[in-house]
């Protein structure tokens, strides 16, 4: 099965590859659409009047000025998904109590220590609250995360009253944001129901999120309600959106359930959640940049590691310098992703994977040297016996060691040309003050 974004790229392709774009062209692209959303787990009838609306406005709806036919029905297909996904969620950035709901292997627990991650990183003290007594390991799971992310724990091991453990953990909080993880059944039922219940009285939530899989496609619409009818829900959490190709079931059938979608979880590191936005999830399901995003992260890791750029471009590049670059970059995540944020979703999997592979063997490689050979690569070039060390101490052969002085030789050379060429220095920097990245026309 062609995964969601990949089948919508491909069906847009007919449109902006038309040599001609006539009402026959659209008739055809709303098919394919049609084929990809339903083979993607998305309702279908749900799928019929959203490419229904798409028709009547790509033929009907007046051009913008400046827009050329092409231009405009690529932009009705990315504002009509964008409105069936539903509103964009802003979380709210205030003391809070926040109740986290789902059933067994939705990755509930999990969602519970990125939020804590997330709110941290916005500035906020961050609390979680261990209430799932019934899943075997849930306390010592949820500890465990709450140090990956350095945040406060309260809990009580054993104790089967959720009742107690509420009481406790609000006596001893001083934090602003406390996210409370409850329990999980295989399926929901009427004592889920009693423990939710029971939950809501003793802890009073400001916000209530259920997590669901984006595996379990359309299923996930009557989840939403099953809770909401229950305890009530603020909004949906909806992780592995990453690995599932029912993703567009899930998200639309949430949607369509009157309960708004608040984050995505894209992955298994703690960072990989964000606050849900209809129009760059689609956009990136189009293949159109999302540069914004990718700036944000880039500021981010680089304020982490206090990576000034008008101070990295005056420094002289050197291996262990080129390291600390190489270890930013792995943390804007997977290649494949950084690249679908850059526009080019669909770089082959091949080229992907080769160029991680290279980037952990680069790793393995500087992790070898001694500091002397860290600051003076001239050092490597001259002794092939230190070059034999490294490779050994790597576990890599001789070739990858010198592989990698021939890629530190092309970028210490483009860094110098790129300091020398104001004129192009003042253009990326002015690209990136602005931060005008949105597609003309969209």
């Amino acid at each position: 099965m062609v995964d969601l974004g990949k089948g919508l790229r491909n069906a847009l392709a007919k449109i902006t590859g038309a040599s001609i774009v006539d009402e026959k062209a659209v008739k055809e692209l709303v098919k394919e659409l049609q084929r990809v959303l339903i083979s993607n787990d998305v309702n279908v009838k749900l799928v019929f009047e959203l490419t229904k609306e798409i028709e009547k406005k790509a033929l009907d709806a007046e051009l913008l000025k400046g827009l050329s036919m092409r231009e405009h029905v690529v932009k009705v297909v990315y504002e009509e998904l964008a409105n069936l996904l539903g509103k964009d969620y802003k979380p709210e950035l205030k003391k809070q109590r926040i109740m986290v709901q789902g059933l067994f292997g939705s990755g509930k627990t999990t969602s519970v220590g990125k939020m804590a991650l997330f709110y941290k990183k916005k500035g906020l003290s961050t609390a979680l609250i261990a209430c799932d007594v019934e899943r075997p390991a849930a306390y010592e799971q949820l500890e465990q995360l709450s140090k990956q992310v350095n945040c406060a724990f309260y809990g009580i091991k054993g104790e089967t009253d959720v009742k107690k453990i509420i009481k406790y953990a609000l006596e001893k909080t001083k934090e602003d944001i406390l996210i409370l993880d409850s329990a999980g059944r295989s399926a929901f039922d009427e004592r889920l129901t009693e423990e939710l219940k029971k939950i809501v009285d003793a802890y009073n939530p400001d916000k209530k999120f259920l997590v669901i899989s984006a595996d379990i496609g359309q299923v996930a619409g009557k989840q939403a309600e099953q809770f909401n009818n229950s305890v009530g829900i603020d909004g949906v959490i909806i992780t592995k959106m990453d690995g599932s190709a029912k993703g567009g079931g899930a998200l639309s059938a949430v949607s369509v359930s009157n309960s708004n979608i608040a984050f995505i979880g894209y992955g298994e590191k703690m960072e990989d959640l964000e606050p849900f936005d209809s129009k760059k999830f689609v956009g990136r399901l189009l293949g159109f940049p999302d540069l914004e995003t990718l700036m944000e992260k880039a500021k981010t890791i680089a304020e982490e590691q206090q990576m000034d750029p008008e101070k990295l471009l005056e420094q002289e590049l050197t291996l262990k310098t080129f390291y600390e670059q190489l270890k930013a970059a792995k943390k804007m995540g997977p290649l494949g992703k950084v690249l679908g944020m850059m526009g080019a979703p669909d770089v082959p999997k091949e080229f992907v994977e080769q160029s991680e592979g290279k980037m952990k063997k680069y790793e393995s490689v500087i992790n070898s040297l001694t500091e002397e050979e860290k600051n003076d690569y001239n050092l490597l070039k001259k002794s092939s016996t230190r070059i034999q060390r490294i490779s050994k101490g790597a576990g890599v052969s001789v070739e990858d060691v010198k592989t990698l002085l021939r890629e530190f030789e092309k970028a210490k050379k483009m860094m110098n040309l790129f300091k020398k060429n104001r004129g192009m220095r003042g253009k990326i920097e002015k690209m990136m003050k602005s931060g005008n990245f949105k597609l003309p026309g969209m």
